[in-house]
């Protein structure tokens, strides 16, 4: 008689390398009889696989914990188990700290450490088990192929971690503390997960790192990213690559020029400055100053002219003057990102910045964040408002709200509404920009609806607005 198969459910807390990790610990205990479910009641198993970065990220991760023993204690009742797992960068700081406000938890894993999710639940199971060391072992040569029931349930578009940690030590940010230092896998093995990908259905990847522009995998030539683009542009069935989250001091002309030559990688460009202050940057230890972006971003945009810039902001870092803010404002001004995300700046415990003197009060931080948002909204509604009229190349992802909508996604990465029929799903296809929203636009079909791997019928381009080069 064949065992019953068991119930996971994973929630998934911050950035895409979690939404990434979450899918690999589903992949990792398949073995083990688990199949992920989107109900957590029915759930035999729990994991969390929490993020670290934002405000008060550990007190929601304890608030989740507490919902979650209420679940435990009602499956008790009648007869049944659970187990509760916290993963993610949460666990790596908290540690032993989850256990002990927490008993109710039962396994602790580190980011680094879910491919040993078989072994560490099976030890759960006698009593709870801490894991967030670094091993010695590449997490990634231990855990199994995503399944292909996984990738085409996840539809035409996928993750690929390529790249994990950072050594930049900015000092504000605990990623150097939870991630580890800058470890990238082999060119030979990103290779073949995308194309397992792409034998799914998969047309279009992200290529996610803490910072990963500074890629440089075993057998990528001295390359690197760009490298590794050109590779993967070359991959049967990917029509459409983008990456996230670079850092400035990691684009190089070779990666520059990339986005010049290689259709398949989106005019898309996240590139994080962080402030428009010098003296803001430094005490950050960014390692650039504002001139040095503004000269990256003419350079990026001499080889691509429609490329959109997006970014990320803090305000309120510790010692920020009015005259700082100002200079940030001005930044924004003069880059004209096409969306940005801006945040308060909350300590991280263990960062330097966190120590520091002159922390900017609650009420100045919030009416900054208030003028810096609202700039950016200008930014973003102008950019999309620019497109109306334009054709662009949408990948058709999934049902819209309304019967008979698909929405799909920009080569800009905007949210496009179209009225077309199911069979197009998974399909590139022309559309034309009718009207555009803060945050997404509204198309209709043009032509034939053909597969296309271009940014639009006219080429790459005339399919979006040309940004204005920084001076």
């Amino acid at each position: 008689m064949t065992a019953s198969r068991k119930k996971l459910f994973v929630k998934t807390f911050g950035c895409q390398m979690n939404v990434y990790d979450s899918g690999r610990m589903i992949d990792a205990l398949a073995g083990e009889g688990f199949d992920s479910t989107d109900t957590m009641d029915e759930a035999d198993l729990v994991i969390l696989n929490t993020c670290h970065i934002r405000e008060k990220a550990a007190e929601k991760v304890y608030s989740e914990i507490g919902r979650i023993r209420a679940v435990k204690e009602e499956r008790r009742k009648a007869g049944k188990d659970m187990i509760i797992g916290v993963a993610g960068c949460v666990a790596q700081a908290e540690g032993q700290e989850i256990v002990r406000r927490a008993p109710v938890v039962d396994m602790v894993i580190g980011p680094q450490t879910y491919h040993r999710l078989p072994e560490i639940l099976r030890n759960a199971r006698n009593g709870a088990v801490v894991e967030t060391e670094f091993p010695l072992e590449d997490k990634f040569d231990h855990l199994p192929a995503a399944t292909p029931t996984r990738l085409r349930k996840a539809g035409p578009t996928a993750f690929l971690t390529i790249q994990e940690g950072c050594d930049k030590f900015c000092t504000f940010c605990v990623v150097p503390y939870t991630r580890g230092s800058e470890v990238s896998r082999p060119l030979s093995a990103i290779l073949a997960e995308a194309r397992r990908q792409a034998d799914a259905g998969v047309r279009e990847i992200t290529l996610l790192g803490q910072n990963v522009n500074a890629y440089h995998g075993e057998g990528d030539k001295g390359r690197g990213l760009a490298g590794l683009v050109e590779a993967l542009a070359a991959v049967d069935g990917i029509e459409r690559i983008r990456y996230t989250t670079s850092h400035p001091r990691d684009m190089d002309d070779d990666l520059i020029a990339t986005h010049r030559d290689i259709p398949e990688l989106m005019p898309y460009l996240h590139l994080p400055v962080q402030s428009g202050s010098d003296r803001i940057l430094a005490a950050m230890n960014r390692k650039h100053g504002r001139e040095e972006y503004f000269e990256l971003i003419d350079r990026i945009r001499a080889a691509r002219p429609d490329i959109a810039m997006s970014g990320d902001f803090i305000v309120g870092f510790p010692g920020e003057t009015d005259a700082d803010f100002e200079d940030t404002m001005d930044l924004v001004r003069r880059v004209g990102y096409a969306q940005a995300y801006s945040f308060k700046y909350s300590p991280r415990p263990g960062t330097p910045a966190a120590a520091m003197d002159d922390q900017v009060p609650e009420p100045v931080m919030k009416e900054r964040l208030a003028a810096l948002q609202a700039l950016i909204e200008e930014g973003q509604r102008a950019f999309n408002a620019a497109l109306i009229g334009r054709t662009l190349s949408v990948l058709l992802e999934k049902p819209g709200r309304k019967p008979g909508q698909l929405v799909g996604r920009s080569p800009y990465l905007q949210p496009v509404n179209i009225d077309a029929p199911d069979a197009l799903r998974g399909e590139i296809v022309d559309v034309r920009i009718t009207s555009a929203g803060r945050n997404s636009l509204f198309a209709e079909l043009t032509g034939d609806a053909a597969t296309t791997g271009r940014l639009d019928s006219d080429g790459p381009g005339a399919a979006g607005p040309t940004m204005e080069a920084v001076s």
